[in-house]
Order: structure tokens, then sequence, then C-alpha cells
């Protein structure tokens, strides 16, 4: 039986791969820039290449440790997608004290 497969990232290529997970090979190289990939879970759709400012919210919240790892029921919850949505999460952290990384992924801020 084969494992199922997981998303790594290259923020500064703006691209997505899918490669079987392996405990034994932590470090992934990009195929294009030979920098490094980050494992960023199997539940990940990335934005377009084109999408800039997707990437940008993308890179922050990779950046905080916020992955896109699926659990018990679907997927991985509520990840901003676009600058401003990742703005008033942080502004929400600022205010209360809450951590970015649980901010981040907080679906409604007050």
């Amino acid at each position: 039986m084969s494992h199922g497969k997981t998303a790594f990232v290259c923020l500064p290529c703006r691209a997505s791969y899918k490669q079987p997970y392996d405990r034994d090979r932590p470090d992934r190289v990009c195929p294009r820039c030979a920098g490094a990939l980050i494992h960023v879970g199997s539940a990940f759709a990335p934005p377009r290449r084109r999408d800039a400012a997707g990437w940008r919210a993308l890179s922050v919240l990779l950046h905080a440790g916020v992955r896109f790892h699926k659990s018990r029921c679907g997927g991985p919850g509520y990840r901003p997608r676009s600058p401003r949505e990742v703005m008033e999460r942080m502004a929400y952290a600022e205010a209360t004290g809450e951590p970015y990384a649980r901010a981040l992924v907080r679906a409604e801020v007050a």
C-alpha cells in the first residue's frame, strides 16, 4: 500500500510540488532554484503563480508556523488568503496578546 502525497512549497519560485512524505528525507530541494522546500501538508491548495498577494499571505502563514495538514473532519480549517485578512488577524493578535499562529487560523476576529 502506497502512502499519500503531501505538498512542499518554494516561496521564491512560487511553486508547489506534491511528493511522497518520507521521514528519512526531511530536507527537500526545489527543482527550479535548488532552494529549500517547505513542507506544508497534504491539504494545501496553492495560489496561482501570478497571484503575488496570495503568495505574500502564504509566506506570512508559513513563517508563523501555520501548516495545511488534514484534520479528522476534513481539511485544515480556515486559512486567510489575502494580505488584508492576514493584517486583520495580526492586529487582533497584537490587541489581545494571542499568539500569531493561533490568530491567523481564526475564522472570525472580534
